[in-house]
């Protein structure tokens, strides 16, 4: 009798237990989904998201109009996934849609999320907001999330609206194969920006101020988008010269490469690199190729899993590095005395 009467106490206490972990799970899913609207709704009904979203809508037709203009010439060259022009092509002296994005998106991240965090903090919201039955967590990766949404929703938004004023402009039926190329390009878009989110983010949990966080951004910006080219090449010429005939001929290759490897650091550098693999099929590798390796070699396209066998380390490589700037900024938060501020 007493071994059943344990028996039950126990799997009464399992159960209990069970129940309550299936609450906690619950509430702080509830409490995420409730952050999530309501930072959906702050960002939306902003002044901030009107300025980007004019700055992105504009960057949007600038680059359409020149597609537009030099398409023409690009049928010329090429009469092969025209549909894709629409996204490359720059007329008039105007840059392409794809480098619009390219030099806009990081802007858009870092707007986002250079302030996240230590705004709340300054304001003394952020007190107030975990003094509610609220998981810490729940906070900054609702704001992660809402963030990301938005930046997703304005991303394919402006990617279809390309395709779609092109379609009606110029009668060019895209093919199944471009659909799904674009439609890769933008979920590579979406993570390049959310990088800059993430690391934006970083800076607004380590910064008090959210001048300062800004500026670290902004920065942090700037020298992947200029200067790393700049110091990628200088750092290869140094331990590779190619500065004589001599040293020119024995060192071109690991020059090369070297400079190669260090620019993909740089997440600019991997998006533009994997973009431009995507959305032009002519791109049959990205590294040096050798006058031995083109021997016999036909002239073509490449399908789009052969293109995508060529960027996938790009995509995973700019993913680890938005979860690695999250983790970081994620543990930091969590570690931080918040009353204390």
């Amino acid at each position: 009798m007493e071994s059943g009467k344990m028996r039950s106490i126990s799997l009464r206490r399992n159960r209990d237990k069970s129940v309550d972990n299936t609450k906690g799970n619950c509430s702080g899913m509830h409490s995420l989904t409730a952050l999530y609207r309501k930072e959906m709704s702050d960002h939306i009904t902003s002044k901030r998201f009107v300025i980007i979203l004019c700055l992105v809508m504009a960057s949007t037709i600038a680059g359409l109009y020149g597609a537009l203009s030099g398409l023409s010439d690009a049928i010329s060259d090429s009469s092969d996934f025209i549909f894709l022009k629409l996204y490359t092509t720059s007329g008039n002296s105007i840059p392409s849609y794809m480098s619009f994005i390219g030099l806009i998106g990081p802007f858009v991240g870092l707007i986002f999320g250079f302030d996240a965090i230590n705004s709340e903090r300054n304001n003394g919201t952020l007190n107030r907001l975990l003094s509610q039955p609220i998981y810490r967590d729940s906070v900054i990766i609702g704001k992660f999330l809402a963030s990301a949404s938005v930046i997703s929703i304005m991303v394919v938004s402006t990617g279809v609206l390309i395709g779609a004023i092109g379609f009606l402009k110029t009668g060019i039926h895209p093919s199944g194969e471009e659909l799904v190329r674009i439609l890769v390009y933008l979920v590579y878009t979406i993570v390049y920006i959310c990088f800059w989110l993430a690391m934006s983010m970083l800076f607004s949990v380590y910064c008090k101020h959210s001048s300062t966080s800004a500026l670290a951004s902004i920065a942090l910006w700037i020298f992947f988008a200029i200067f790393m080219s700049l110091l990628a090449s200088m750092i290869a010429n140094a331990v590779y010269p190619i500065n004589d005939q001599y040293h020119a001929i024995i060192n071109t290759m690991s020059n090369y490469n070297c400079e190669l490897y260090l620019n993909r650091i740089s997440p600019y550098y991997l998006y533009s690199e994997a973009v431009s693999t995507i959305l032009n099929p002519s791109v049959r590798t990205v590294n040096v190729v050798t006058m031995s390796q083109m021997v016999g070699a036909i002239s073509g396209y490449l399908s789009l899993g052969q293109s995508l066998l060529l960027v996938w380390p790009h995509l995973v490589g700019m993913a680890a590095l938005t979860l690695a700037a999250f983790t970081i900024a994620y543990v930091r938060f969590m570690r931080q005395e918040i009353r204390g501020n």
